[in-house]
């Protein structure tokens, strides 16, 4: 009775709606797109970021390397010629010298008496920068700094050359218009790629989270039909049980044997609840993956022998004929389970085939498979019945009383467990035909 109000309160916990389910896997779907898109984000900011601060370091470099390039080259003309001698050549050997504006560099030359030699076609009207001049000047070296000229971001190297004349000062400027273009452009095409990205992995995730929700909402949907056919099965039994105690509390000084029926009827039932709730069981154990089966060298030949002579008596009193053909067929598994998928398949078929049915057993080998058949001359299958047959509590409308609906879905479970498949098809010559294939030892 412990295991009937397990029951009991499983089928009362278990009344969710379809609104409840709705709502639940709607929440969360949305986390898991949420999730998915934060991922992508972080991932994007973080690869983003990299790839914009290595750029920029690159830049950076590629332009220190320019600077100092063309200091050499100032630096070299500088000692070529004769200062401060206004000479106009000058003037272009400067410009040709570091390259001007057009290459992204202006040049400058600064003698000790502060006449600044600039190039004509400089775009620069700050040039030279007196504090890198001054700086350079006063520590005889190089001064390298970063500052805006004419509303345009640009780094300043000043270097002092000492001549026999004085020091001079050659002084390069790099501005950094195509380095900030390149990085805007940079920092455009990640934005927006990135916000692509993200969008694309909304999707993605709104698609997936659908797909993966999709065994949690069968779930839910097979827990709610499992607690509401649980419920069904059981109460026949109860209401039987019940009747058959208030007869009994009806006559509380009557002698056992003059009851009637009501103890064969308890008795009936207990067994037949008993079934359920093993079967109930059984299934429940292996949903949860807690059901775990041996693996062993078995013999699928033994089985089926085993199998038909549990059923023998069954077979006696409904005035079934059993007949086995085997050959010995090995391969991996629980020996147990395979007697219990050839017991129920047999056990359908003598319980369904009527009286005086004949059920052919045999099992052999046929390519990598070890095939289990069981065929009977009984009424046969419908098409309409296929689809179903292995459903959890499904029984055909002409089914004999007494069965559980439970015993098909069994050996489907019993089958797939061992890498194998079940089917169902009207015989050839009328009745049913069962087969199961189980890959074989090699």
């Amino acid at each position: 009775m412990n295991a009937l109000r397990l029951f009991r309160r499983a089928a009362t916990t278990t009344e969710t709606t379809t609104t409840g389910d709705a709502r639940l896997l709607n929440r969360v779907r949305w986390r898991l797109v949420a999730w998915s898109g934060a991922i992508t984000l972080a991932i994007l900011v973080t690869l983003g970021a990299a790839l914009y601060m290595t750029t920029a370091a690159n830049l950076a470099a590629t332009t220190d390397a320019a600077l100092q390039a063309r200091a050499t080259t100032l630096r070299l003309a500088v000692r070529s010629f004769r200062f401060p001698r206004p000479d106009p050549e000058v003037y272009d050997t400067i410009g040709l010298a570091v390259g001007g504006p057009a290459s992204g560099t202006v040049g400058a030359i600064v003698t000790p008496n502060d006449v600044a030699f600039v190039p004509r076609d400089a775009v620069a009207q700050d040039l030279p920068v007196r504090s890198g001049v001054v700086a350079a000047r006063q520590g005889g070296g190089q001064d390298v700094r970063q500052l805006d000229l004419g509303g345009t971001s640009a780094k300043v190297l000043s270097e002092a050359v000492d001549l026999p004349s004085g020091r001079y000062v050659i002084q390069v400027v790099a501005f950094r218009t195509a380095e900030q273009s390149t990085l805007n452009t940079l920092l455009a095409v990640l934005l927006v790629g990135g916000l692509g990205a993200v969008l694309l992995a909304l999707a993605g995730g709104w698609f997936y989270a659908r797909r993966a929700l999709v065994p949690i909402r069968e779930s839910l949907r097979r827990q709610r039909e499992f607690a509401a056919d649980a419920s069904h099965e059981l109460r026949t039994p109860i209401t039987v049980l019940r009747a058959s105690l208030d007869d009994l509390r009806g006559h509380p000084d009557a002698p056992v044997g003059s009851v009637g029926t009501a103890l064969e009827d308890m008795g009936a039932e207990v067994e037949h609840m008993t079934d359920l709730v093993d079967g109930l069981l059984l299934l429940a154990r292996a949903d949860s993956g807690v059901l775990e089966l041996q693996r062993e060298p078995v013999d699928l030949a033994d089985a089926a022998a085993a199998a038909l002579g549990e059923l023998s008596p069954l077979a006696a009193q409904r005035g079934a004929t059993l007949a086995l053909d085997a050959v010995p067929t090995v391969l991996p598994g629980d020996f147990g389970r395979l007697r219990q998928l050839a017991v129920i398949l047999v056990d359908n078929a003598i319980r369904h085939g009527g009286e005086g049915v004949r059920v052919d057993v045999s099992v052999g080998r046929q390519g990598p498979n070890a095939v289990l058949r069981v065929d009977d001359t009984g009424r046969g299958l419908r098409d309409e019945e296929l689809p179903h047959l292995f459903e959890r509590f499904w029984r055909a409308p002409d089914a004999p009383p007494g069965g559980l609906g439970l015993g098909l879905s069994i050996a489907s479970w019993i089958a797939e467990r061992h890498g194998g498949t079940i089917r169902a098809v009207p015989g050839p010559g009328g009745g049913g035909h069962f087969e199961v294939r189980l890959p074989a030892s090699a």
